[in-house]
């Protein structure tokens, strides 16, 4: 086997970049992905649009600190359920990766479902295929055709652009964006041009490049995968050694030395000469292959999903301790996750100690506390909650809007002023408990001190 330069499969040996035109293939995992690129696409399109529980089914309202996801709501106080979740995922990625490798790349990343769904049948479609863009790569120069190609990716990429910022605006602000003049909102504006301008360089010119240079997951595989996990692979063992027409022999192996499984891989790469950091697992070599095997009346799969282990005539089973561990760390952390979202309230309630002094004597010789309360709305309808103080029978209580109503989602901080005489602070400190409850059936309490004199000392 001709050894493999180091270089990139998207790279020329000078350095300089070799524009890739995948081929196209049809085959049985091609037409999987095609069913499995519908889906996702709905998904990724529609998910921001989708009501669930009031709210967007997905929606990363980063400016204001909260998540909406499936119909549950996290603010900045639910750092632990987000920190779970995130665990959750990574823990699914690295049990995934160690049983099925880059399957996620492959498969389901947006990168790689845009671009092999959308905007390479779009370029096809003008530019008259493989050897339709390659002639004018040759030619030089930008020709009407695919002119046409680039603005149909404008249009697709404003799209998207929109979509994408869905996940992070909220619909109902980027139905305001799109209505209003960009006089009227610059800072928007400038944003959804810079979103819709890194969408069309990327699809149109960076292409497999954000999967060889700028994405991190190819360049930390050999730490996710072992010899058992299964892969893209070629069978060198049945394919060596190549041959092509009329130079075959009895000798040679099943390989006709075609290249078309190079021609159709998105990232430029040989697969027959390994497991490489640009692989991502799309399968396009797989099918490409078994058609020219079907041509020469021989067996399909001499490029197939296999691993390292069963290449070399070992047991490639799929017990080991990292595919045990991983499904155990994940089902761990999604239990703990279901667990603590289940039981989570539809409210929450903070007291916290007021921003001035302690207490402030009275000149009638009474005590005044401030006591701040924080409510938390996670439910998806407006709440109205009453505050009370329990435990202080002698007290004044003054709230300043009671109840207080806190819009759904958000979460609101009060001041309680509570005012006692000095006689009820024994050791400096009075316990009551701060009731908050909403018409919905919500009730809590928490248990606070309110600070005070410490009664003299006698002699």
């Amino acid at each position: 086997m001709t050894p493999r330069p180091n270089i990139l499969g998207s790279m020329n040996q000078d350095g300089s970049r070799r524009e890739l035109h995948p081929a196209d293939v049809d085959g049985k995992w091609m037409r999987w992905r095609r069913a499995v690129f519908v889906v996702l696409i709905g998904f990724y399109v529609l998910a921001p649009f989708i009501p669930v529980g009031g709210h967007p089914m997905i929606h990363l309202d980063v400016e204001h600190r909260r998540f909406y996801l499936f119909g549950s709501t996290f603010n900045s106080q639910d750092f632990w359920l987000v920190l779970l979740l995130m665990l959750a995922f990574i823990f699914a990625l690295l049990f995934v990766t160690a049983w099925r490798g880059r399957v996620w790349c492959g498969w389901g990343c947006p990168q790689t479902v845009y671009m092999e769904y959308l905007f390479r049948p779009i370029e096809r479609f003008f530019e008259g295929g493989r050897r339709g863009s390659m002639k004018m790569d040759r030619t030089g120069g930008l020709h009407p055709w695919r002119l046409v190609k680039y603005a149909v990716y404008l249009l697709l990429a404003v799209f998207l652009s929109h979509t994408f910022l869905g996940y992070f605006v909220g619909i109902e602000t980027l139905k305001v964006w799109v209505q209003r003049s960009p006089v009227e909102h610059p800072v928007s504006f400038l944003v959804m041009l810079g979103t819709t301008a890194a969408i069309f360089l990327d699809f149109a010119w960076f292409r497999e490049q954000t999967c060889l240079v700028a994405c991190p997951y190819g360049r930390i595989q050999s730490v996710l995968l072992d010899p058992r996990s299964l892969i893209v692979t070629y069978d060198p063992a049945r394919g060596e050694p190549r041959a092509k027409g009329i130079e075959r022999t009895p000798q040679s192996g099943d390989c006709v030395d075609c290249g078309l499984c190079v021609i159709t891989c998105p990232t430029g790469i040989d697969i027959r000469e390994g497991l490489q950091m640009e692989c991502i697992h799309c399968t396009q070599c797989i099918d490409a292959c078994d058609s020219v095997m079907e041509r020469f009346a021989k067996p399909r799969g001499l490029i197939r999903y296999g691993s390292r282990a069963g290449l070399a005539g070992q047991v490639a089973s799929m017990l080991r301790p990292r595919t045990v561990i991983y499904p155990i760390a994940l089902a761990i952390t999604l239990g703990l996750f279901v667990t603590l979202l289940a039981t989570r309230g539809d409210s929450e309630v903070t007291v916290l100690r007021s921003l001035d002094a302690p207490y402030v004597m009275q000149p009638d010789g009474r005590v005044l506390n401030q006591v701040r309360v924080k409510i938390a709305n996670r439910g998806a309808s407006d709440r109205r909650y009453q505050i009370a103080l329990e435990g202080a029978d002698a007290a004044q209580v003054i709230v300043p809007i009671n109840p207080l109503p806190v819009p759904a989602g958000t979460s609101l901080t009060t001041t309680v002023f509570v005012t006692l005489p000095a006689s009820e602070y024994p050791g400096g400190l009075h316990r009551v408990n701060v009731h908050v409850a909403h018409e919905g059936g919500f009730r809590t309490d928490v248990p606070w001190g309110l600070p005070g004199p410490a009664p003299a000392v006698q002699p």
